[in-house]
């Protein structure tokens, strides 16, 4: 098991990478570096010019990332096929299944890469683009989560009503990423709403402005979701990874809204749209990671640590063990 935990750390760190690095080629427009030949560069997996060439190196560079990427879920995606019949590993709830959804996730996402080049950056390719790949990092956090990362293996049990909310923060958070890719490759919608948290000034109307607005609305629904969270997983007295999560969101959805707010009263600044993206990539990540965590892990404590945990374990146990 500890062989896919770390292959599932090295996917998910590669492709949150990757996410990353994919809005630096969207903010920078290196999108048509290589103009529209996929998978080489005009005709070259490793182009040469005699100028410097930035928006070529962002986009080639971004590719080889994906290559990276396809490997590490290649190889998570065999190893847990081949101990397929170990503990924790097939079955339901076992590390099998969402490693090889991985694989089918990354296997699309490079289809859709290659579908965004050759329509020349379409808004509904490049979001669908996003999704996909938003998508293909909850999966590997679950796998993480199944392969015992993360201090899943010290939650006992499932919580359900904790595994509920964060379902819908997970609804919530997907649904702001969407409408924040529709917000930045939506002409005219990056500038329709000027001022944070309300419009000073509209400069565009109909779908433009409604995007943004939507995207704005959405956000501000999931701080106080996730605010929610909080009180009930401290009423609830969940485990400490729960909790950490739990705040971890929260804290990085506050710092979103800062960062959006800056972004939106400093006109848009290349850097600050960078940051966004990362920061609502980390975001998407820290939802997915509490709704893992209180559905609980593969690999389950044993049950007498459960009980010499237990706020009530004088009446069944002793310091040593289960009373019997």
């Amino acid at each position: 098991m500890r062989t896919l935990r770390r292959l599932g750390y090295l996917a998910l760190v590669i492709g949150f990478a990757q996410v990353i690095f994919g809005a630096i080629v969207r903010i920078t427009g290196s999108g048509l570096g290589c103009g529209n030949h996929w998978p080489d560069c005009y005709g070259s997996f490793t182009p040469a010019t005699n100028a410097p060439n930035p928006s070529l190196l962002v986009e080639i560079s971004h590719r080889y990332g994906a290559a990276a990427l396809s490997l590490a879920i290649v190889a998570l995606a065999i190893v847990a096929w081949a101990r397929r019949t170990e503990t924790g590993v097939g079955g339901d709830g076992g590390v099998l299944r969402p490693s090889l959804l991985a694989l089918l996730l990354v296997i699309v996402a490079a289809i859709f890469g290659a579908v965004t080049v050759k329509m020349e950056l379409a808004t509904s390719v490049v979001v669908t683009h996003l999704a996909i790949a938003m998508s293909l990092l909850a999966v590997l956090v679950v796998v993480v989560v199944r392969a015992g990362g993360f201090g899943s293996s010290s939650i006992a049990s499932r919580s359900a009503r904790t595994v509920r909310s964060g379902r819908a923060a997970v609804g919530l958070t997907f649904l702001a990423l969407v409408f924040g890719a529709l917000t930045a490759n939506t002409p005219g919608a990056p500038i329709a709403c000027q001022g944070f948290p309300l419009c000073r000034v509209i400069a565009e109307h109909g779908t433009p402005l409604w995007i943004q607005v939507t995207h704005r609305v959405i956000a501000f629904l999931l701080l106080f979701h996730l605010i929610g969270i909080i009180f009930g997983v401290r009423k609830r007295a969940e485990r400490g990874p729960v909790r950490a999560a739990a705040w971890t969101a929260l804290g990085v959805v506050v710092l979103q809204l800062l960062i959006a707010a800056a972004m939106v009263e400093m006109h848009l600044p290349s850097s600050l749209r960078s940051l966004h993206q990362a920061v609502g990539t980390t975001l998407w990540i820290a939802v997915v990671l509490l709704t893992a965590l209180a559905s609980g892990s593969s690999e389950r404590v044993p049950i007498s640590e459960v009980i010499r945990e237990s706020p009530s374990r004088g009446e069944f146990a002793t310091p040593e063990g289960v009373s019997t």
